[in-house]
């Protein structure tokens, strides 16, 4: 259950299968990640130092898990706020996609936070002038005070800076491909999100809470706000 396809041909471009991530800022968030989390599954929000990954801020997010899944930006990257020509800080994430991906991309979110496995994503910034920004997106998950499904630690890194970039917003993220970076297997995001609501049972539901429902699944076939600004 790695790779989430949006060809319409059904397969993945080559490079999401590889286990090498594209772009160096991807790769140096993945590794500082990586280091903190030790033996455990995710190291804890608190555990972030800005300092120790200065020289990628720019391409850095921290998201929220909230009850709607559309999961909030509490700390944007400048280069995600030029990519918009605006303040992203406080956007659904979600919104940030054109609508027809916009389920497909809070499935995978969650599917991250249920494995608590990181994920690399290949994504298009579509603009008006017909110059698409090939862009690679990292999705970490995080835990805050000893919870998951709380914070994702990402990254949304250009392949390429468009002529428009930082001139004229982008109109939407298009979703081509992502997977764990621990798998190759391929499956789609309609097979997910299927799965996601045969999961759910209402006796299991009403003994959970909201943002804690959601079960992880294997598909056949494959403090208040303030606790997020840098310290």
């Amino acid at each position: 259950m790695a790779i989430f396809v949006l060809h319409p041909d059904g397969t993945a471009p080559e490079w999401i299968k590889s286990k090498k991530m594209r772009q160096a800022a991807t790769q140096e968030l993945y590794s500082y990640w990586n280091r903190l989390r030790g033996a455990r599954l995710s190291p804890e929000r608190e555990e972030i130092d800005p300092t120790a990954i200065r020289h990628i801020l720019a391409d850095t997010m921290i998201l929220e898990a909230d009850e709607e899944r559309q999961y909030p930006i509490r700390i944007s990257g400048t280069r995600l706020n030029a990519l918009f020509c605006n303040e992203q800080k406080g956007a659904p994430l979600v919104s940030l996609f054109a609508r027809e991906d916009r389920a497909s991309i809070s499935a995978m979110v969650e599917a991250v936070l249920d494995s608590q496995r990181p994920a690399v994503a290949g994504l298009l910034a579509e603009s008006e002038f017909g110059e698409d920004a090939p862009l690679e997106l990292l999705l970490l998950p995080l835990r805050h005070r000893g919870k998951t499904h709380a914070r994702l630690l990402a990254s949304l890194t250009p392949q390429a800076l468009p002529s428009w970039f930082g001139l004229r917003s982008a109109l939407a993220l298009r979703l081509v491909a992502m997977r764990f970076l621990d798998s190759r297997v391929a499956v789609s995001p309609s097979e997910l999100i299927q799965g996601q609501e045969s999961a759910k049972k209402p006796e299991e539901l009403a003994s959970r809470s909201r943002l804690r429902r959601f079960s992880f699944f294997v598909i056949s076939g494959g403090r208040g706000r303030d606790a997020d600004k840098p310290h």
